[in-house]
């Protein structure tokens, strides 16, 4: 415990001191104060910051995670070659890394939203961010933990952030389409909690209550999601999203010949 606790100390220490995370604290943090500033409006500043968080945490996350894992194979190595358990060195550089990220998030969008007094989804926007932040951090150490050589790790990235951010909503609209005259609103419930960005996206926009502009179905899931339990599926559901990836991660790693 206390040799995980030194490396993670480490790992968040030499994190936080990198030029990436402050630019990418600072960027978020001049965005936000920027659209709150000229908009004058914090509700709806809360869902213009939400495209940005649904594109740029994931896609800053699943990079730098994976850039950073590729950056400190020979630390790891090292710590590899001395009596510390695989997994205490997992834990350590995962811990530290999504800390650092989500910290950098919470201050550079909180921050500003904070300063002019809050708006109502501003908790579940934070929350949101700070999940995709664990979970696309999960899934950059899955995709480099899996592959050797760099480029083909930072690729496989690029190729899951652009699935879930791009090529699921596509996919989803075509089914839509094809499937118009029936009734979706249970499937659609369904289908929410099979992308981590879509069931994000569709928390933070229930609870400002703008389903309407989603019409009948958005009704639905305003009901479904506007509720406590609907609030508690879509946590767990996240959790989940954060787990999974996470825990297949460390298999791997456990099992992988540096």
């Amino acid at each position: 415990m206390k040799t995980t606790l030194k490396i993670f100390k480490y790992v968040l220490y030499d994190v936080l001191r990198s030029k990436m995370i402050i630019v990418y604290t600072l960027l978020l943090f001049l965005i936000s104060f920027g659209i709150i500033y000229t908009g004058k409006d914090v509700s709806k500043a809360v869902i213009s910051l939400l495209n940005i968080v649904l594109l740029v945490v994931p896609l800053v996350s699943i990079i730098f995670g994976t850039i950073h894992f590729y950056n400190s194979r020979e630390f790891m190595e090292m710590l590899l070659a001395m009596p510390v358990k695989r997994k205490n060195i997992f834990w350590a550089q995962y811990t530290g890394l999504s800390l650092a990220l989500a910290a950098g998030f919470t201050i550079g969008t909180g921050l500003p939203l904070l300063i002019y007094g809050g708006a109502a989804g501003t908790f579940y926007l934070l929350l949101s961010g700070v999940f995709l932040t664990f979970i696309f951090t999960a899934l950059a150490f899955l995709a480099s933990v899996k592959n050797n050589d760099k480029a083909r790790g930072i690729g496989l990235s690029l190729v899951i952030w652009f699935y879930m951010s791009v090529i699921f909503d596509a996919l989803v609209l075509l089914l839509y389409f094809v499937f118009s005259s029936y009734p979706l609103e249970k499937a659609t419930i369904v289908v929410s909690a099979l992308n981590p960005v879509d069931l994000a996206r569709l928390l933070i926009l229930l609870q400002l209550d703008v389903s309407a502009l989603m019409g009948y179905t958005g009704a639905t899931l305003q009901k479904f999601f506007g509720s406590g339990f609907g609030i508690m599926f879509s946590v767990f559901f996240l959790f989940i999203w954060t787990a999974l990836p996470t825990l297949l991660a460390l298999r791997v790693f456990n099992r992988k010949n540096f």
